[in-house]
């Protein structure tokens, strides 16, 4: 939909349900308010799902601004069935950065409520625009103080887990505390909910609700309690892998390979490798750089019997720059390399440029997956 400050933002499809959900609500809402729309009354709620969506996104906005202030990439912001998502592939370096990256969000959202309230005046409380504005600042209110509960996946969530990180000294202590509140917020919107409708403490009292407002009312509860308890758990599982990150090594997970020149029979080529005990082949042109990499699928793909006939330069990938990986190369660096140049394998090279050996991504991939299984000490 656009690239503020160069991020790119999304819709999701999920968004149309919301709005139409959102449109039928407000537009029953305002007959109630404003019997003499009429039809008309649809257009006006139409125009408030996209008003508060639009609230929405200065909300995530706002978390953007502050990431990339702090120098940590954006992928994207999503605007999808239950708010939105800012996709920040970095985490920050220090609770105090963590804290105001999460803060920022709800505060927008006061903000934009108080500039709602400060409309409100201006207009006739009667009106389209005044039954707008009120509804566009308690919606904002609304998005502030559920983001303020104080359990993960929510801005709340991260600034809990910033202060408990701040006074322990260790994120992963914060994550976990702040994730099984979440939890525990999700068990409670899921009863909760319900029953404060039902009492007329949220929305209509009992004695005008019916049998479909209610099950609207539990299936909205189990859908937001869904998200929060989903994301709790996303947010320890993330955690206890960035404890084990570091273990992931260019060094460690690289394959040992042998030069071979481009019109080497790849029959050839597999049993020097055996004879070396190595597992990947690097062509190499006359001055001895290395050029391409034999890939391993297309090794895989050839029949024994044709492999003295097929030359290793047919099956190669040649080499570009984002194909090259150092050898240093850890942890969410070397993930961040990997995600920026798609590949199935990468040259390794010693900080002086020589050969270190091949990088299969399926080998990152399995320790990326043992280092997820492993349990936290």
């Amino acid at each position: 939909m656009g690239r503020p400050f160069g991020v790119p933002v999304y819709v999701s499809p999920s968004w149309f349900l919301v709005a139409a959900l959102i449109t039928w609500v407000f537009g029953d809402q305002l007959d109630r308010i404003l019997p003499g729309l009429g039809p008309v009354r649809y257009l006006v709620s139409l125009f408030f799902a996209v008003a508060f969506y639009a609230s929405v996104l200065v909300h995530e906005l706002a978390h953007t601004v502050a990431a990339l202030r702090f120098k940590l990439p954006v992928r994207r912001i999503q605007l999808q069935f239950f708010g939105g998502v800012s996709e920040i592939e970095k985490e920050s370096e220090t609770p105090g950065r963590e804290f105001v990256l999460a803060f920022v969000g709800p505060l927008l959202s006061l903000a934009l409520a108080g500039v709602f309230h400060l409309g409100m005046k201006a207009v006739d409380p009667s009106s389209v625009p005044g039954v707008l504005l009120a509804g566009l600042m308690i919606s904002n209110l609304l998005v502030a103080a559920f983001n303020l509960l104080p359990g993960l996946p929510l801005d709340g969530g991260r600034m809990l887990r910033a202060v408990i990180w701040g006074i322990t000294g260790n994120p992963m202590a914060g994550t976990v505390a702040a994730a099984w509140i979440g939890r525990g917020l999700a068990v409670a919107v899921l009863l909760g909910l319900p029953l404060l409708t039902h009492t007329g403490t949220i929305g209509d009292r009992a004695d005008s609700m019916g049998g479909m407002n209610t099950v609207m009312d539990a299936l909205l509860a189990a859908i937001l309690a869904a998200i929060i308890w989903t994301g709790a758990g996303n947010s320890l599982r993330m955690a206890r892998l960035r404890t084990h990150l570091h273990e992931l090594s260019a060094r460690t997970l690289t394959r040992r390979a042998i030069p071979v020149e481009h019109t080497t029979p790849l029959s050839e080529a597999l049993r020097r490798a055996n004879e070396a005990g190595a597992r990947a082949l690097v062509v190499v042109d006359g001055s001895g750089d290395a050029a391409a990499i034999v890939r391993e699928s297309a090794i895989a793909s050839v029949p024994e019997h044709r492999r003295p006939w097929i030359a290793v330069s047919t099956l190669a990938q040649d080499l570009t720059d984002g194909m090259k990986v150092s050898a240093d190369l850890t942890g969410e660096e070397l993930l961040e390399h990997l995600r920026a140049t798609p590949a199935t394998e990468y040259l390794v090279l010693e900080p002086g440029g020589r050969i270190y050996g091949v990088l299969s991504t399926l080998d990152v991939e399995k320790a990326f997956v043992k280092a997820m299984a492993r349990p936290q000490s």
